[in-house]
């Protein structure tokens, strides 16, 4: 019994060495790796992959304000979302505060069952998602627990200062001037804010969306970032980029 616990083990120990190390590379494997060594794959580097993302990577260093625009596909929210897990677990920020517009995409979804969490988790989970595949499941429910990270609509975010904080406003593209120039407003000392959106993919009626005219304005400001990815930072699967071109 004894010598079989003792394969056992090692079984587990070169199975979780083997997803380090495929982490490490940047690869996985056919099949799906245990729970265990899934979550020690969310620690792996986040790497520029074109000099679009290297510019934006470099400018939220910089910077506490970037403003991200550019098409589905380069990285815009997942980098963003990286670089606030970094800040926060390097001790630069207090929390994380993440938050989107509750716009549906061209389609209604009607009634939503539960409370007002469950009525605005579709419209959040991307944000999620993100989060999830860099801390794992397990990880960010603990810190949302903790306060530690929060993710709202933007309707909550009136009248707020966030001081200490790494703020994510995601697809910008479908809030207005007015409401993007309140987001704006909210940072506060010791925090750094990044802005994503497509300006091409906005869901609200033609002339709506203020994220446009916001960037035109901010970009000659010197203390803000303004980065627009394009088609060749797409990293998504290649028929992404080839679609773009057409569409």
């Amino acid at each position: 019994m004894a010598v079989v616990m003792e394969r056992l083990v090692g079984k587990r120990s070169s199975h979780a060495a083997l997803a380090i190390r495929l982490a490490e590379i940047g690869h996985s494997g056919d099949q799906l790796p245990a729970e265990s060594e899934r979550e020690q794959s969310y620690r792996r580097r986040v790497r520029p992959q074109s000099d679009g993302q290297q510019r934006l990577m470099a400018a939220i260093e910089r910077h506490n304000l970037t403003l991200a625009l550019g098409p589905a596909g380069t990285g815009k929210t997942y980098l963003a979302v990286s670089a606030a897990v970094a800040a926060l677990e390097a001790g630069e920020v207090g929390r994380i505060v993440l938050t989107r517009p509750a716009v549906e995409a061209g389609e209604s979804l009607g009634y939503l069952p539960g409370d007002i969490n469950d009525k605005l988790a579709p419209y959040l989970r991307p944000l999620n998602d993100a989060l999830s595949e860099r801390l794992g499941g397990k990880r960010v429910k603990q810190l949302m627990t903790e306060g530690a990270i929060e993710i709202a609509p933007i309707a909550y975010m009136r009248g707020r200062t966030l001081n200490n904080a790494f703020i994510v406003i995601d697809e910008a593209q479908n809030c207005t001037y007015g409401q993007i120039k309140m987001l704006l407003t909210r940072l506060g000392w010791h925090s750094t804010m990044v802005v994503t959106g497509d300006p091409d993919q906005s869901d609200l009626l033609d002339g709506l969306s203020g994220l446009t005219e916001i960037a035109r304005r901010l970009d000659p400001l010197p203390h803000i970032a303004v980065i627009r990815l394009a088609d060749r930072d797409i990293v998504r699967h290649p028929l992404v980029a080839e679609m773009l071109t057409v569409l």
